[in-house]
């Protein structure tokens, strides 16, 4: 066996919140043999398998008695160039940011939206990770996943993926396909997406009124950046809870009474709401409790100032959900996966 199997390994640089917890058994995957390897060794030895890209859509709130198996695959290919449409393929380790950075040196548009977001290719279509207008389901070509129970490759089209807002079939059934490599339909002219949130702005402070796809990329990574902290030096996960979709009464409701609502009508009749505004109003911007809190900058953004239990960010993440729900009557869900 070439799988490199360790014992009581800690995961503590292996999840962006920082939560130092261990697994039972630890092991990369650095080719699709690993990860048949990996699967073997789980049903030989009657153990779990819990597989892992960047660690950034993780909350860890024990220690995990499983192989956990890091996605470390490498590789990064064009599989076909029309001069207009060309369709890209990484595997499910590489690094999110690196890998938009590689389409963008490349000439092609389509993913410049999506710049800094933290994770590995293979979470992306999990998570249906999206910013600033833009979703993996916008730029989908195909993914080639590993069925667990049965060892066959499949290869999944956008339709059967079942998209939706932060959500996906490989989510809803997250102990069954194993994404090995993604594919991407990205654009040689590009049509940028300068509508949603401060973009459009930020190019304009910059002088910058021709954008290529480049110039977007620089401009959401310098919003993000402001934002949102880094987790080398502040253990988070990001956007901790998702936005909520309320029925468009009770969204009229709040708004009698918090005139400053932020919110955005759906094509279903629906508003989806700035969870992050909730929060705010709700005043939990700023809150600290041990060494667990809500960012000073961005109350949707739950951070580990050093020593926090994955447990103690849960307790926190429930108290919030508590408030805000009673204040507005709205729950909010949360997008990391709990362990």
């Amino acid at each position: 066996m070439t799988l490199q199997v360790q014992d009581r390994v800690s995961l503590k640089p292996f999840n962006t919140f920082g939560v130092d917890v261990q697994a039972q058994q630890f092991a990369e995957a650095h080719n699709d043999a690993d990860v048949r390897e990996a699967l073997a060794y789980c049903a030989e030895q009657q153990l779990p398998l819990l597989v892992i890209g960047g660690g950034s859509n993780l909350l860890l709130t024990a220690d995990i008695p499983a192989l956990v198996l890091r996605m470390a695959t490498r590789g990064l290919r064009l599989l076909s160039d029309d001069g207009q449409r060309v369709v890209v393929e990484a595997e499910a380790g590489e690094t999110w940011h690196p890998f938009v950075l590689w389409t963008l040196g490349q000439g092609l548009s389509g993913l410049e939206n999506l710049s800094l977001i933290p994770g590995t290719v293979g979470a992306a279509p999990m998570q249906n990770i999206g910013a600033y207008g833009v979703e993996i389901k916008d730029v989908f070509a195909g993914l080639t996943a590993l069925d667990r129970q049965t060892g066959e490759l499949r290869e999944f089209s956008v339709d059967e993926c079942d998209f939706a807002y932060r959500d996906s079939l490989f989510k809803r059934q997250a102990g069954r396909w194993l994404i090995l490599r993604v594919r991407f339909t990205l654009q040689r002219v590009a049509h940028l997406h300068l509508e949603y949130g401060p973009v459009r702005q930020r190019l304009t402070e910059q002088g910058i009124d021709q954008p290529t796809a480049s110039d977007v990329s620089r401009a959401i990574c310098s919003i993000r950046s402001e934002k949102l902290p880094d987790p080398a030096v502040l253990g988070n996960a990001g956007s901790f809870f998702k936005n909520p979709v309320i029925p468009a009464a009770l969204a009229a409701e709040i708004k009698l009474q918090y005139p400053g609502l932020v919110g955005y009508p759906q094509a279903d009749g629906q508003v989806k709401l700035a969870a992050g505004w909730l929060i705010e109003q709700a005043g939990w911007k700023g809150f600290r409790e041990a060494d667990a809190g809500v960012h000073r900058l961005q109350s949707l953004v739950l951070v580990n100032y050093g020593e926090a239990t994955g447990l103690q960010l849960l307790q926190l993440a429930q108290k919030i959900q508590q408030d805000v729900a009673r204040r507005f009557k709205v729950n909010l869900e949360m997008e990391p996966n709990l362990y």
